[in-house]
């Protein structure tokens, strides 16, 4: 039923597995490495069609120095953060209250509450485009900071609720049960019993929401026009022009933005690898 562990294949298929690694590693950077040698190159080299030698001369310096100071990308980049930590505080603190309520108390109407943050995951946000975008319109944040935080934080906090969920369910309840007989209050039980315990979970959280809220283009799209309210991924596509395209710029800009979800995992590494699987068993 299982496949069997390589360690225990024959020769010829660990040499094979072993072989494989390389290339497909390779295979998977080919993007990676295509945008990094595209940011180095002079603007010449895309004029004359020449996209895939080595570059004529290596213009790293200058490239990178026009995406941070002539054009809109600081202004990018404090968008997207001014978007995102807000985002994540909110989706922390909502999940957190909403997971301690479906994981602890009770109820009849518990599973099927449980059940409808599930099923908003599996809404495709593609179909909700147009009903979304009118809806800011109608209420006056579309092109604004504040909706697109709002709006972000209502779409995840269908997962960070599941992801909470799981999590304190898996808590020893007998911690609760002596909290209660001791007469302590609810809200303290959350704050002083089960809050500290869902600081790895948190953690986790925050890294992956943090990836997924940097990332997003889709609704950077749809929900905001213009460099006071655009996010980084969006934003890059400003330096295309009508008739003309800076594949350097915008593969420097690239790299720019991807540097801050990059550093986030490298420094919490432990904490995203975790939450990968955190809470989904009990």
């Amino acid at each position: 039923m299982f496949p069997t562990p390589i360690k225990k294949r024959t020769r010829g298929w660990q040499i094979g597995y072993q072989a494989m690694i390389p290339v497909v590693l390779i295979m998977w950077l080919l993007p990676l490495l295509a945008v990094m040698l595209f940011s180095i190159k002079p603007e010449a080299d895309f004029v004359a069609g020449d996209y895939w030698s080595l570059p004529s001369s290596l213009e790293g310096f200058k490239n990178y120095g026009k995406v941070f100071f002539e054009s809109d990308m600081p202004r990018y980049m404090w968008n997207s953060i001014r978007i995102t930590v807000p985002t994540v505080i909110g989706c922390m603190i909502l999940s957190s209250l909403t997971g301690f309520a479906l994981g602890v108390y009770k109820f009849k109407a518990n599973l099927w509450i449980f059940f409808m943050f599930i099923a908003g995951n599996f809404v495709p946000f593609q179909i909700l485009m147009i009903p979304v975008r009118d809806l800011t319109l109608d209420i006056g944040l579309y092109n604004t900071v504040t909706g697109l935080v709002l709006f972000h934080v209502a779409f995840q906090t269908g997962f960070c609720t599941l992801f909470m969920r799981n999590f304190i369910r898996a808590l020893p309840f007998e911690l609760i049960e002596a909290a209660r007989v001791e007469g302590i209050a609810e809200w303290r039980i959350f704050w002083y019993v089960v809050l500290p315990l869902m600081k790895p979970a948190l953690a986790a959280m925050a890294v992956l929401i943090f990836t997924f809220i940097w990332n997003d283009y889709f609704w950077a799209v749809v929900l905001t026009q213009g460099s006071e309210t655009q996010p980084v991924t969006a934003g890059i596509t400003s330096f295309n022009a009508q008739y003309r395209a800076a594949y350097h710029l915008m593969s420097a800009g690239s790299i720019v933005a991807a540097l801050p979800p990059v550093a986030m995992f490298f420094l919490m590494q432990k904490h995203f690898i975790a939450g990968l699987t955190l809470g989904a068993v009990k």
